[in-house]
């Protein structure tokens, strides 16, 4: 019997701690380090902590093992200490885990010269504010409380672009406490914060609003508080945020757009991504000559007799902060019923016509979608399409549109191979984050590949469903070009990092390679389809993306998804042929990768050592898997 077996026999191994410092080059400490620890075992359920000020981690390991340990950190290369071993209880110090700089682009230009790898344009990872570092992380006084439900009560002045009103939260305690955290910027006023009709006190740091409660909140126990703000948003980010125009007859068009900066640049909320209300209400006043346009299944509309008239929307389902929106025009109306599911579109009076014409691609795109991964994930609230006057957002059972009744993305074929001129792009990517994005939502921002890669990877698949496998694969690789390969997909966790875009392209290039691996479409779709299914309606981190592919498919493919999500560049396959002597190995960036790869009618699993074999196959048999696998290839 092993010594490891022994003491677990015997009862006799207690708690071991590992404990380390994160230093760079210059032997100067680095705050702030995502540190994870994971079995060798099962590397796809590690445990993260971050380093204190001082730059010192300490994990506590609950069973004797063999264990790694990683560090990231931002304008860093990851690094990682393997073949840890803990035998009994005590500690093990790593001492200084050292972190180089991500390398400049001359030396990756350099690096990639020497594989005949192209030079993306820069790109590079920014450093985290203080807002980032308050919002990224889900704080004590973010988890000690689980949302229940959000009542946003809101009135909106188009003049004066004003809003006001209210939210009302209720959320339960997981643990005692007398402080929670809710999110509004500074901004917008904090009128008041009520619970059981009293004030409430508060203090605000960057975006932060901190609650404080005058006796003891309960673990178990349920509350609600009802916070009044105010305010004129400012507009900011990629589409504005919330935003005051006017459409081209001089009416009033006022619209959201807030994953980038958040939603609490509009309205008060847990501005985080792991936590969703299971309902919500949203209530909206605005002048009588106009209508809003929000997520959920419409209620009423209310005359207030003073001018307004306010729109009351249900949403059934969870939700995340940033799908939350306000659509508010001279609104046309009109819809359909598809299947049981109620499509309703809201457009410009001007553009009707058009619409009705465009929109008439929506059913099909319903019916690819579940053809893969199942029924319209928000049935009871319905699926509207609303114009807007930029390009267009995944906002949950209320996508809007700004793609000019057209075709192509903008006017252009977005992959520049023939097939995006057959259908609207908006139309078919937006409304595929209903399944991915909105129904299966990552838990931080940094696993945004999750809600990215997946649904440009649906494009794909809406492709193939449409019109064949071949324009599948055309499309598919017709995405290479506008993959950079200058930063990893996934970049620190709980910084509120913005991933690179490499995480729509990149991030479904590797889910087609995934199916070649695979070699098996039955099984591929299965497990898409299951994965989707099980994950509805949940948050996640790619590590349980990786655990459940793992144990789906009874293969460690943990190698795989950390060298295409974890680092900067693709496996590179190198090649020897000589008089049917052929010789290959994998090169890359991560230890063990093993990816199987179909060549011809052989099927070879390289590793990071050379291999031998005796076969026939071609230069030109290797050069023919690139269409099957986002790898490059070196022959010689």
């Amino acid at each position: 019997m092993s010594l490891l077996a022994a003491l677990l026999l015997a009862g006799l191994f207690q708690t071991a701690t590992i404990t380390g410092t994160v230093t760079n080059t210059a032997t100067a400490v680095i705050p702030g380090a995502q540190v994870t620890l994971a079995p060798s075992d099962h590397p796809a359920a590690p445990i993260t902590v971050t380093t204190a000020q001082n730059g010192t981690f300490s994990f506590a390991a609950q069973k004797p093992g063999i264990y790694t340990v990683c560090v990231e950190a931002q304008v860093f290369v990851r690094n990682c200490v393997e073949n840890i071993v803990v035998t009994q209880s005590g500690g093990t110090s790593l001492g200084a885990i050292e972190l180089k700089l991500q390398p400049t682009a001359t030396q990756a230009d350099a690096s990639r010269a020497n594989t005949g790898r192209p030079n993306p344009p820069p790109e590079i990872l920014k450093p985290p504010t203080a807002d980032d570092l308050l919002r990224g992380p889900n704080g004590p006084f973010r988890a000690n409380n689980d949302l229940l439900y959000y009542h946003l009560d809101v009135r909106v002045d188009p003049e004066k672009k004003f809003l006001s009103g209210k939210n009302t939260i209720r959320f339960k305690m997981l643990a005692d406490g007398d402080r929670i955290q809710i999110d509004l910027v500074q901004t917008l006023a904090v009128e008041k914060i009520l619970f059981d009709g009293a004030p409430l006190k508060y203090t605000r740091e960057e975006r932060a609003v901190y609650i404080d409660f005058p006796k003891k909140l309960r673990k178990g126990k349920t509350y609600s508080i009802d916070f009044f703000y105010s305010g004129a948003p400012v507009e900011g980010g990629r589409f504005g945020g919330l935003t005051f125009k006017t459409d081209t007859a001089g009416r009033p068009w006022i619209n959201t757009a807030c994953e980038e900066e958040g939603a609490s640049v509009w309205w008060p909320n847990k501005d985080q991504w792991r936590d969703e209300p299971e309902s919500m209400d949203i209530s909206v006043a605005v002048p009588n000559a106009l209508t809003d346009v929000s997520n959920g299944r419409f209620v009423s509309k209310v005359d207030l007799h003073d001018g307004y008239t306010q729109w009351n929307y249900h949403v059934s389902y969870p939700i995340n902060n940033y799908d939350v929106s306000l659509n508010i025009g001279a609104y046309a109306h009109f819809g359909t019923t598809h299947k049981g599911l109620t499509m309703d579109y809201y457009v410009l009076p001007e553009d009707l016509e058009k619409a009705k014409l465009q929109f008439a691609q929506a059913p099909a795109m319903i019916d690819a979608y579940e053809h893969y991964f199942g029924e319209y994930p928000f049935l009871r609230d319905g699926y509207k399409l609303i114009e807007v006057p930029y390009a267009g957002m995944e906002h949950q059972s209320a996508v809007t549109y700004g793609n000019h009744f057209a075709n192509g993305y903008l006017n252009r074929d977005w992959t520049g191979v023939g097939i995006s001129p057959r259908f609207d792009f908006i139309i078919i990517h937006e409304s595929g984050h209903e399944w991915f994005g909105n129904a299966v939502t990552a838990a931080d921002r940094s696993d945004m590949w999750i809600h990215e890669g997946f649904t440009t990877y649906l494009e794909c698949l809406y492709v193939e469903y449409m019109w064949g496998h071949a324009d599948e694969v055309t499309y598919v690789n017709a995405l290479k070009k506008k993959v950079h390969n200058k930063l990893p997909i996934i970049p620190p966790h709980d910084r509120n990092a913005e991933p690179p875009q490499d995480m729509y392209f990149k991030g479904a290039l590797f889910l087609n390679t995934l199916r070649s691996v695979l070699h098996d479409d039955k099984e591929w779709f299965a497990l898409i389809h299951d994965f989707y299914q099980t994950y509805q309606y949940k948050t996640l981190m790619t590590e349980d993306v990786v655990k459940f592919f793992n144990d789906r498919t009874s293969r460690d493919l943990t190698p795989v998804f950390n060298q295409y999500l974890r680092h900067t560049e693709i496996p590179l396959l190198e090649v020897k042929l000589a008089d049917g002597n052929i010789q290959y190995r994998w090169q890359t960036d991560e230890f063990g990768f093993a990816m199987p790869i179909q060549v011809g009618s052989r099927m070879l699993t390289p590793t990071n050592r050379w291999q031998n074999t005796t076969s026939p196959l071609t230069k030109a048999d290797f050069e023919a898997i690139k269409q099957a696998y986002y790898i490059d290839i070196k022959i010689d």
